[in-house]
Order: C-alpha cells, then structure tokens, then sequence
C-alpha cells in the first residue's frame, strides 16, 4: 500500500529588526540604484539582532509550527534541517551535532530520526520531497521539517565591494532573514493534499551563482551573474513544469496560486510573461511575497504559505503550484491540493 500525504501545519519566525531597501542603497551613493527598490519589489528586510540566528529562528518557527499543529513534539518521527546557513551563537557555523539533532532536543521530540540535508533555496522544498517519499513507503507518519536563514550577513559583505550597477554581488542586497517550518503527516484523504513532488538539477549552470564563508570576516558572500541565471532558470524550467502538469493530470489555469522563488518582482513578472506565451494560460493568480521580507532563501515559499493561510486567502480544494528555483541550477515544483489547515490559520479568538 502506499500512503498518501499532507501538510499538517507551517510555522514561521521573523526577525524583529527592519532595514529598508532606501538605507541601503543611500550608503551605495550610486545613483543608478536609486530603484534598486522599485525592481526588485522590496522595499525592507527583517535581519537578525543580538540573540538571534539560524538556530534560533529555526527552533523557534518549529515551536510556533507545533503550535498549530494536531501533533505533539514527541509524536514526530523525523525532523529534517533543511537550511543553508548553520549559525549558532552568532556567525559561527555548527556542523557537529547537527541543527536535527539540537532541534529534537529543544523541542522534546525524543523519538524522532534526525538528519540535515543542504540544497540552496530549495532545501526546504527538497525536505518535502524526501519527507514524501518516507511516507509514502510507510515507513513514517509524521515529518517535521525546518530551516533558519541568517543570510543577510552577506548583504555586509556585498556593501563593501559593491562599485557599480553591475557588481556580481547586487544580488546579496535583496535577502533577509527567517525561520520556517512545516509538519507533514500520513493522510488516507485522496482528495486533498500532495499531489507531486520533484527536482531536476542542471549543473551545467552551477557557476552563474557560488556562495561560500568569507575568509576575511564573519558570515558568508555570494556572486551572482544575475541576468544569465535568470534566462536558464526560465527556459529550463518550463518543461519541467510542463512534465509535472501532465503527470498531475492538470493544465496551467487550474493552478489556483503559483508561488515562485521570491527572488524580486520584477524577475516573477518577466518569469510568469514567459510562461504565459509558452502555456497560453496564466495561473488563478501569482504570489509576490517580497516587499517586505526580501529574499529568505529556503524559507520564502513556506513564508507564503503562511502569510496567505493567516490572511484566509486559500479555500480547500485549492491548487497550489510552488516551484522553486534555485543555485545549482535546481528547478523543484511541489503541487499541492489545499486541505482543511485552511481552517486553523487566521481565525481570532
């Protein structure tokens, strides 16, 4: 028998403290960036202060994701860290033991396999797949998966050697920092819940962006050959998409909501233009999350989800596409029939 599965619930943690995209961009002095902002459709990030970090952002946006949940933290039978940044105790990178580990034990999940995993931006996306395929085979019921990104240190890499409009790392001012998390449970519902999942990796584009820890100081720096992995990213990933529509029995404009990688606006624009000329139909709508966040990395479409669940946007029944695009090049589409977790988000007592 295989099993069917679903999302229980999703938590997130955000940083309290807010630099704009103006604050930014004044320290630049370059006057082409002036609508750096207008762009990229962000307009502020939250980032990490005294206290917090990866760890603490990923513990507790478990915490807020049990708190939704049906589930107690010692019925979890696997937790999988999906984040790229490994920060604890600040800007030191923690590798032993692992953030699955620390997580069970901070949140008293006790009996729960325990594994990390790192995949750029798509790892939390990567986390479902692999928690999907666990349950399917029956060898789980219940799978906590969990990111924290502190990420925008690279941004104060980036302000230091950026020099020109052109700078391959004008990407790192579009991030900011959270936590995630998402609870996936064994479901005998056939008609809601996981549709498919799936990744293609495509190396052959695995230069146009490199991350790595700066050697000269804390925290990490990214480049970025922006415009080139942008046009790969698009005409790689419209087969793709096309694959899992016609696997999932489904055609473009039954997709309800389709949240892409929060890279900046106007990249999902040119994206979903394209893909309007190459389907001849467009999605019910097309979700822009970043205006306030920026760029959370492997948390951003898990922030979406939450956003839009609180706000009482999704109805059960529907269709949500998330396709993530990632480094690498990674191209990942989740779809997703919306079940009843619509009604434990949003509701004020």
């Amino acid at each position: 028998m295989e099993w069917k599965c679903q999302f229980d619930s999703i938590g997130v943690k955000m940083p309290k403290k807010i630099v704009t995209t103006r604050e930014l961009v004044d320290k630049l002095k370059i006057p082409c960036l002036k609508k750096f902002g207008l762009l990229t459709g962000i307009s502020e990030r939250k980032i990490c202060s005294s206290g917090e970090d990866s760890y603490s952002l990923a513990v507790d946006a478990a915490k807020d994701c049990l708190s939704h949940s049906k589930y107690r933290a010692d019925e979890i039978d696997m937790i999988i860290n999906c984040s790229i940044t490994k920060y604890k105790d600040g800007l030191s990178h923690q590798y032993e033991p692992t953030f699955s580990v620390l997580i069970k034990n901070d949140i008293g999940a006790g009996k729960a396999i325990t594994f990390d995993i790192s995949n750029a931006c798509a790892g939390m996306m990567t986390g479902v797949y692999l928690a999907e395929n666990f349950i399917r085979q029956g060898m789980i019921k219940t799978c906590l998966i969990v990111s924290g990104e502190y990420i925008s240190n690279i941004c104060d890499h980036a302000m230091n050697n950026i020099k020109t409009s052109l700078s391959s790392e004008l990407s790192s001012l579009t991030v900011g920092d959270c936590g995630a998390a998402a609870i996936i449970e064994r479901t005998d519902n056939d008609k809601n819940g996981l549709v498919l999942s799936g990744f293609t990796t495509l190396s052959e584009y695995s230069n146009l962006c490199t991350g790595r820890q700066n050697r000269k100081g804390p925290g990490g720096f990214m480049k970025t050959k922006a415009k080139r992995i942008h046009q790969a990213a698009i005409s790689e990933s419209v087969p793709i998409v096309k694959e899992a529509l016609e696997k999932s029995g489904l055609s473009f404009n039954q997709v309800s909501w389709l949240i892409p990688h929060q890279t900046s606006r106007s990249s999902i624009i040119s994206g979903s233009n394209h893909y309007l000329d190459y389907f001849g139909q467009e999605p019910g709508q097309v979700i822009v999350n970043l205006k306030e966040t920026g760029n959370t990395a492997s948390t951003s479409h898990f922030l979406a989800l939450y956003r839009y669940l609180n706000e009482k946007k999704f109805k059960e029944n529907d269709i949500i596409m998330l396709l993530c695009i990632a480094s690498g090049l990674i191209v990942g589409v989740v779809i997703y029939k919306m079940n009843e977790i619509v009604l434990r988000y949003g509701n004020k007592n």
